[in-house]
């Protein structure tokens, strides 16, 4: 093929200054720029008239709901005392600012507190994104949500998405599964959770998050990183087959069973037609036909590996019955008891719902109906299977209690539509019992025993209907060159000693052990407590006899190790384990970056500040103690005077030699209107000055934590004090992340400043950040 031409004439703009035939990015949010699509569709009316899971008398006021455009909804992220000075700058600033606001005709009503979500740290308003992006009134609150977002102090997400991880009832030592975790709004719920207590630096529990879409995969790395936590794991399988974890346990080897796993299953979407106008004309019936079986299989896996006493929450955004009830009645069916429908509710007071229907009717896209699998032709029965209907028998029926299931309606509470079960698990799965005469092999706990005995019975999907319409009882013969969890569930996961990698390197399974795709993955190294590298890093630092050396890796076999991450105990013992049966994209927080220049003065390893609250309960030397005017200087001042602190952290920073420091705010109770939370800032004591490493994003959200507001005004005013469109400005403040991966890749390589004693970072945003926040402080 020949080369495109390069040199091709460039779209002439239209009338708002944009290339024609390109939309307007401000109309593609929430609804709006999709005028040409009807919200409109007779089947689908008709097919949830017919199903009445609409309350009577209410499905005109249901369709209306349905056609409006979702309502922006943000939920403050983070630990959970950060978390109370972010709502406090919220409430007290920028609500109280734009609350009876008129904006192009609209009367701007004030930001509300979802009455379900615990501790007000969820809020939905009526501001559109073009109103958000447009108008003079909001920059600074546009500009505000734009810089918490990309530091991972806010997220903007839907609100029935928040609803699963609520009911999960997470706990710090909890092992958690997340099995289609992409894009990450959930996942990064269950990261906070895992951290609510900000003094524990490596909780027990951790975050396995999975997603079958390599390149998913890293939109789901990316939300998490934002958090910043030794805790996460990301990995790409598919989650009908994610295959079963080993871990060392006491000395011995052993099956992982998660305590809690989240189960948000591919859907037909129905639930977000508010939000995704294409659905509008795509929605068929036939959707939740071809997905049903999937969901299916996505859920017994995760059953499979859920912990006896552990809970599952299942979810789709989806109100199709075929993809809700239909899946939990067939899963309850099959455990024969193993599992239950937990009553959920009692854990979110305010939160309206309706409870999951017991009888519902399948119809194919043609619009024939069927109310038992007994109706359907012989030609169907490859397409609907008997799962899809409701049992028959009324007493296992009423056993199931389905009407514990949570169905959420758009016109209730002005969100998207939205399912969600609560399953406990009782009992191991009983299919495919293989060994039954080792069941009573006596085991210390009651975990070992649930662990044993379902290694013992080899459970599988043998039993459950596939969707193809193959025989269920047919043998399942394992593909070649696949381990038997992927190829063939039925045969049990025994641990094989020989996994283990004994040189402390994980890195991608074989090619033959699976079959991968997307981009190739370094491997993950474990240092040993006898690296070299550590003693001197020991000794600059201070760092306490505790400090797990163990959990310290990189991600380089050979040469000089550029970066070092950590990761909590329990994930090494995971990944250790593990590596040739899962393929990892992501695990770890960044906390030392090396740092050639500081060789000189005894560590060539400069902190990071992703990993800072990590690693600061085992640094006892290098740390200055700073106020809150000390913060102001330090984030708004290029490289200033050691004499430009306050008389303490003046006199701490002359006894310290150059090198990376720590600049540590601690609160004063006595002063209300200061933070009420620790602050950490990764430093750098030169010769005379001193300045903080800390992105640009960060930087701003520091200083509206002590009081500053900081903003780009609306002309774009830049450093030069040149101008920049409003497209450039927005696409600036919105493209903050493809930035920083640039900054990743190019290595976050130092420089010597002007007089050549302190190291400028790549990440710090330098000169240019001190200098915005300089020029456009207010208030």
């Amino acid at each position: 093929m020949g080369r495109k031409n390069r040199t091709r004439q460039r779209a002439q703009p239209n009338r708002d200054g944009r290339p024609e035939g390109k939309r307007n990015r401000d109309d593609a949010g929430w609804g709006a720029g999709y005028s040409e699509i009807i919200k409109e569709n007779k089947l689908f009316e008709h097919y949830y008239t017919e199903l009445k899971i609409v309350p009577e008398g209410e499905f005109e006021e249901f369709m209306e709901a349905m056609r409006e455009p979702l309502p922006a909804t943000i939920r403050i992220t983070g630990y959970k005392s950060h978390a109370k000075e972010i709502l406090h700058t919220l409430k007290e600033k920028y609500f109280k600012e734009v609350q009876d606001l008129e904006v192009d005709g609209q009367k701007i009503e004030a930001p509300q507190p979802l009455s379900w979500y615990p501790d007000e740290l969820a809020w939905h308003t009526n501001l559109s994104r073009k109103i958000l992006r447009k108008s003079p009134l909001l920059e600074k609150f546009h500009q505000f949500l734009v810089s918490e977002t990309e530091s991972g102090n806010i997220s903007r997400q839907e609100a029935v998405s928040m609803i699963p991880p609520l009911l999960m009832k997470i706990e710090p030592q909890h092992k958690i599964l997340d099995m289609c975790a992409a894009p990450g709004s959930k996942t990064a719920q269950l990261i906070e959770m895992l951290h609510s207590d900000m003094d524990i630096p490596f909780p027990e529990g951790f975050v396995i998050a999975n997603d079958v879409d390599n390149k998913r995969c890293y939109l789901l790395v990316h939300q998490a990183k934002r958090l910043n936590s030794p805790c996460i794991m990301v990995v790409n399988h598919d989650a009908s087959s994610i295959p079963r974890l080993h871990f060392d346990q006491d000395g011995k080897k052993d099956i992982l069973f998660y305590d809690r796993i989240l189960c948000d299953v591919p859907c037909s979407g129905d639930g977000t037609m508010r939000k995704n106008i294409d659905v509008w004309k795509k929605w068929t019936t036939s959707n939740s036909i071809h997905l049903h079986g999937l969901q299916i299989r996505i859920a017994v896996r995760g059953v499979e590996q859920l912990a006896v006493g552990g809970r599952m929450v299942y979810s789709t955004c989806s109100l199709n019955p075929i993809e809700d009830e239909a899946v939990i009645a067939a899963l309850l069916e099959k455990s024969e008891g193993a599992l239950e429908l937990a009553d959920a509710s009692a854990d979110l007071p305010g939160l309206k719902y309706m409870p999951g229907i017991t009888s519902w009717k399948v119809m194919t896209k043609e619009g024939q109906w069927f109310s038992d699998w007994s109706e359907v032709p012989t030609s169907r029965h490859t397409q609907i299977r008997p799962t899809m209907f409701p049992p028959t028998d009324p007493e296992k029926l009423a056993n199931m209690k389905l009407e514990r299931c949570m169905r959420i309606l758009p016109h209730h509470q002005n969100t998207g539509g939205f399912f969600v079960a609560v399953l406990v698990k009782k009992a191991p799965m009983p299919w495919n019992r293989r060994h039954p005469k080792l069941r009573n092999k006596e085991v210390n706990s009651s975990s070992e025993t649930a662990a044993a005995e379902e290694l013992q019975m080899g459970e599988s999907l043998a039993d459950v209907p596939p969707a193809d319409g193959s025989s269920a009882d047919a043998p399942v013969e394992a593909v070649e060159g696949e381990t038997p969890a992927e190829g063939n569930p039925s045969v049990p996961d025994t641990p094989d000693p020989s996994e283990v990698k004994k040189d402390h390197v994980c890195g991608p399974p074989p090619p033959k052990k699976m079959k991968l795709f997307g981009f190739k993955e370094d491997p993950f190294v474990f240092l040993t407590e006898d690296d070299p590298i550590f003693p001197p890093i020991q000794a600059f630092y201070d760092l306490s006899p505790d400090f797990p050396k163990l959990n310290v890796l990189t991600r380089t076999r050979e040469g000089k190790k550029r970066n070092l991450y950590m990761v909590s105990k329990e994930l090494r013992n995971v990944l250790l384990n593990n590596s040739e049966r899962m393929k990892v994209i992501n695990t770890g927080v960044k906390v030392w970056s090396r740092n050639n220049d500081g060789e000189q003065f005894g560590c060539a390893f400069r902190l990071a500040q992703e990993g800072i609250y990590t690693l600061c309960p085992y640094i006892r030397a290098r740390i200055i103690n700073i106020s809150v005017e000390d913060v102001k200087v330090l984030l708004t001042q290029e490289n200033p005077f050691l004499s430009k602190l306050g008389d303490d952290a003046h006199t701490q920073a002359k006894k310290l030699e150059m090198g990376s420091i720590v600049l540590r705010y601690l609160p004063d109770p006595q002063d209300l209107d200061a933070p009420q939370c620790p602050i950490d800032l990764c430093g750098w004591r030169g010769k005379t000055s001193i300045r903080a490493f800390v992105s640009r994003n960060e930087c701003l959200h520091y200083l509206r934590m002590v009081g500053v507001e900081v903003f780009r005004d609306k002309q774009g005013k830049r450093n030069d004090g040149s101008t920049e469109t409003e497209e450039e400005s927005t696409e600036d403040a919105e493209g903050l992340s493809q930035e920083a991966d640039l900054l990743e890749q190019e290595g976050e390589e130092t420089e010597q400043n002007a007089n050549g004693t302190e190291p400028v970072s790549s990440t710090c945003d330098g000169p240019t950040n001190c200098t915005l926040v300089q020029e456009h402080l207010v208030g």
